[in-house]
C-alpha cells in the first residue's frame, strides 16, 4: 500500500520508493529507504502534510510524495 493511505500509529516497512530521479535520491538521503521501519504519526486535519517517525527521528511529508513510497504492515 502507499504511505499515505497507511493507517496512523502501525509499524510498517518500507518495500519501495518509485520516484523520479532527483525525488527518488532525496527521499533516500532523508533515510526513506527499502527495508526500513515506518510510521505514521498523525495527519494535518485534511491530511496532508503527514508526521512520520523514521528510525529514530521524525520528519513530515507531503501526500503525494508519501504516495511514492510503498508500505508493508509488520
Amino acid at each position: 500500500m502507499p504511505l499515505d493511505t497507511a493507517p496512523v500509529r502501525k509499524m510498517l516497512r518500507i518495500t519501495g520508493v518509485s520516484a523520479s530521479d532527483p525525488l527518488t535520491y532525496r527521499l533516500m538521503e532523508m533515510g526513506l529507504i527499502e527495508g526500513r521501519q515506518v510510521q505514521v504519526l498523525r495527519r494535518a486535519p485534511w491530511g496532508d502534510p503527514m508526521h512520520l517517525r523514521v528510525g529514530d527521528y521524525e520528519l513530515s511529508l507531503r501526500a503525494t510524495e508519501a504516495a511514492l513510497i510503498d508500505v508493508a504492515a509488520e
